[in-house]
């Protein structure tokens, strides 16, 4: 124990937990990780949804639906994908089921993409709090193995000490936990909306496309 005595808090603390917070602590490496990447990738896919649909629909009402197919090959993401599949579909004069079914296949194609490995936040943060517990069990049979071996002045120390360290790890697990759950649930709620834009907006280019049919030029 005096080897740690001098070591700034948080070392110790990890030093103490025993093995098993390296277990946890490449699983909280593992959940960063994957909140980076996701975050990085959604900001890549979003765009402002009110500037490219005005730009969408004064097109559309211009009837020059191939320079609205080519504005959305200018930002290419899940929602511009989406309205460009319909789009496609209305150059071609197909029927409106035809065009809403274009749009609603590119959503469900686009999702993967949009959630990436966003849930395995969820399995990160169940398994850090089961490694925390794995660790304090652990701990805890070391303990009362000292104690049993201990001289009878000093099993209540023993005892105390080795619950303190045990718990470490299920201190370190829950809070890497905690990291986790708050990224899964923050990135749900961007994946959400991104998803939902893509929807929103694909009813409304369809409504716009049925009620300007007369203005559409080959």
């Amino acid at each position: 124990m005096n080897n740690t005595a001098e070591l700034p808090f948080l070392q110790k603390a990890f030093v103490e937990g025993g093995p098993v917070m390296y277990i946890i602590l490449f699983i909280g490496i593992v959940t960063v990780l994957l909140t980076v990447e996701r975050l990085v990738a959604l900001s890549s896919m979003s765009l402002n949804k009110k500037d490219f649909m005005d730009q969408v629909f004064s097109m559309i009402l211009r009837g020059d639906l191939r320079q609205a197919i080519s504005y959305c090959d200018t930002k290419p993401t899940p929602l511009s994908n989406t309205i460009k599949a319909g789009l496609i579909q209305a150059l071609n004069k197909r029927p409106d089921e035809e065009i809403q079914v274009a749009m609603d296949a590119v959503v469900l194609r686009e999702q993967p993409r949009i959630e990436g490995w966003a849930s395995m936040l969820a399995v990160t943060g169940n398994i850090s709090v089961l490694s925390g517990l794995l660790g304090t069990i652990m701990g805890m049979i070391q303990s009362f193995k000292a104690v049993g071996a201990a001289d009878p002045a000093q099993k209540a120390e023993e005892l105390s000490r080795g619950i303190s360290h045990a718990l470490n790890a299920t201190a370190f697990g829950l809070l890497v936990a905690i990291i986790a759950i708050v990224a899964y649930g923050y990135l749900q709620m961007k994946i959400q909306r991104l998803e939902n834009e893509a929807i929103e907006s694909s009813m409304n280019i369809l409504n716009l496309v049925a009620s300007n049919r007369d203005k559409i030029r080959d």
